[in-house]
């Protein structure tokens, strides 16, 4: 599972020129999932997500996590964060979870940060979506389950 994080001051998703979900402060999160993934691997993404520290604390030390910061999420499903490129210029998807799969893992995921996060949006899973953000730092984090010992 790989998560890339961008700490923003504002967020939002289209679909089909409609806005579905904005947040203010807080984090974008595109969720790749592959064949491997569990809802366990979700879990424990899931807290090391909520608990990550980098928003500043009043020295200017990335110390705050989301809740210190009464932070937002918005999550967005992309499964072209497995793409591989590695023959050739047009990438292949087969690492990428299979889409009844990904989805559920998906739904998790949104479930269980609600759970610890009081604003959480999230995109449509498998739609073409328009994402705009106003990114703050920037600052951009990735998890990667097969990198982190979190399995």
């Amino acid at each position: 599972m790989r998560f890339v994080i961008q700490r923003v001051a504002e967020a939002s998703v289209s679909v089909e020129d409609k806005e579905i979900g904005r947040i203010q402060k807080g984090f974008l999160v595109f969720v790749g999932i592959n064949q491997s993934d569990t809802i366990e691997i979700a879990d424990k993404m899931v807290k090391k997500l909520v608990g990550l520290r980098i928003f500043a604390d009043e020295n200017g030390k990335t110390n705050l996590d989301l809740h210190a910061v009464d932070g937002q999420l918005l999550i967005i499903s992309q499964f072209t964060l497995y793409a591989d490129c590695r023959k050739g210029n047009r990438p292949s998807f087969t690492r990428a979870g299979e889409p009844q799969k990904a989805q559920a893992l998906y739904e998790h995921i949104l479930e269980q940060c609600r759970k610890e996060i009081s604003v959480v949006k999230g995109g449509c899973f498998g739609a073409d979506m328009k994402i705009s953000l106003l990114n703050d730092g920037p600052f951009t984090v990735i998890f990667d389950s097969d990198e982190m010992q979190i399995q």
